[in-house]
């Protein structure tokens, strides 16, 4: 109980330490991916504030809960169907800071704890992001910085760049490393966006599996392209569907050295994702 306490501390400090918030944002999501023999299916809320101190200093901070539900067909992997139900938390504190009309720095620190059912202190990984931001014209962005996440499905410091681009009025592109997207909106309360990203998560196990070493944890990954589309109902109240594709789909038991020990060789899979958010 007491390390639930402390965790839960750990991810809610950010938050509760903000006052007078200028932004604040509620959001619940739904994605199902099913491949050949297994069905992915997962469930994420999160809550999003922003402070901003002055015309030069921000803050922001995102706190996400995500259950991932995995269904196995009957028979196929006997010994693993006990893998079925993980849980992750995740609170994302970034500060961010203009040092000139035309460039800014930001730092994030995000707290992660991936579990299986039950919540220990070991779970706990810290992940976070330092970018450095370069306005090169009226329209054009450079990014560029480093992170420590897990996009390959275990925790790991990978380079970042991007370029964002306003092509007009009604449209934006941002093309880079690990997230590509194109937007466009035709009126004031639809966007269209096509987007490409490398994402990945894992999470602990609660029982080690023994194989021929000792699986500790289970990871996925893969490069998802999708078609999103977001409805502004009224003023405060948005909904979006998303449709896509997941390629080079991995689904892997690793070792507590982030060693491949057993590939579940699930294909790829087609995915599609609704949610409602509430912006203020």
């Amino acid at each position: 109980m007491k390390i639930k306490v402390l965790i839960w501390l750990v991810f809610w400090t950010g938050m509760c330490g903000m006052k007078a918030q200028e932004k604040f944002a509620v959001d619940f999501n739904i994605k199902t991916e099913p491949t050949e023999e297994i069905d992915f299916n997962e469930t994420s809320t999160g809550i999003f504030i922003l402070k901003k101190i002055n015309d030069r200093n921000e803050f922001t901070n995102k706190t996400e809960y995500t259950s991932l539900k995995i269904r196995y067909e009957t028979g196929a992997y006997e010994n693993f169907e006990n893998l079925n139900q993980f849980n992750r938390i995740q609170n994302k504190f970034e500060f961010s800071n203009k040092v000139s009309d035309a460039a800014k720095f930001s730092l994030a620190l995000t707290p992660t704890v991936s579990f299986q059912q039950n919540l220990g202190i070991s779970d706990i990984n810290i992940l976070g992001r330092f970018q450095f931001s370069q306005q090169l014209n009226s329209k054009t962005e450079l990014n560029i910085g480093i992170e420590r996440s897990t996009v390959f499905g275990s925790p790991k410091f990978i380079p970042t760049l991007s370029f964002t681009s306003k092509l007009s009025e009604q449209s934006s592109i941002l093309i880079g490393f690990p997230d590509s997207k194109i937007s466009y909106s035709n009126n004031a309360r639809n966007k269209f966006s096509l987007n490409n990203s490398f994402n990945g998560s894992f999470y602990n196990l609660d029982n080690p599996v023994e194989m021929y070493n000792t699986a500790a944890k289970i990871s996925t990954s893969q490069m998802t392209t999708a078609l999103e589309y977001e409805r502004n109902m009224d003023k405060n109240w948005f909904i979006n569907f998303k449709g896509g594709y997941d390629f080079d789909k991995k689904y892997h038991l690793l070792d507590d050295n982030n060693h491949k020990l057993y590939d579940f060789n699930t294909g790829n899979g087609y995915i599609f994702s609704i949610g409602i958010k509430y912006k203020q």
